[in-house]
């Protein structure tokens, strides 16, 4: 007839710190952590199409294809409708420009430029920037324009 009767060494449950039948929490809650990845995420696809360009330009709309990207960083000239030149996002006066790009390709003429002119400006202007560009050998230059919305 046997009967078994437990015995603790413990005094009382309070003592240890810990309820009997409890075990350390091994799991960690991944939800917090999704969440935060989530909203980020949603940052920077709002974000990510500000940072393409610095300075506003209106371009003019083309039926030419896009540009493909065959190297890696192509240097982007800003013509502002008030004539203003931009490097990226860095101002230039005229007469710097092109020693300013030869020095940014490091005598690479090879290197492509992508000239992004806002379509108010006068077609001259224009074409005495890519006439100088032409004569001090950088011959891989694009004029930038936006897709027609019928394309």
């Amino acid at each position: 007839m046997g009967g078994q009767i437990q015995s603790s060494s413990r005094k009382s449950g309070v003592a240890s710190g810990r309820r009997r039948g409890s075990k350390a929490m091994s799991d960690i809650n991944v939800t917090p952590f999704v969440d935060v990845m989530l909203v980020l995420l949603v940052v920077f696809m709002v974000t990510a199409p500000l940072l393409t360009s610095g300075v506003a330009v209106d371009l003019p709309k083309s039926e030419a294809q896009a540009i493909s990207t065959e190297d890696n960083k192509p240097l982007e000239l800003t013509i502002t409708k008030n004539g203003t030149l931009f490097i990226g996002e860095t101002e230039v006066k005229r007469e710097r420009l092109i020693s300013l790009l030869t020095a940014m390709t490091r005598d690479n003429s090879d290197r492509r430029i992508f000239i992004r002119a806002d379509q108010s400006l006068d077609y001259g202007y224009v074409i005495q920037i890519l006439g100088s560009l032409n004569q001090s050998g950088f011959n891989k230059v694009a004029l930038l324009s936006t897709q027609l919305d019928g394309k």
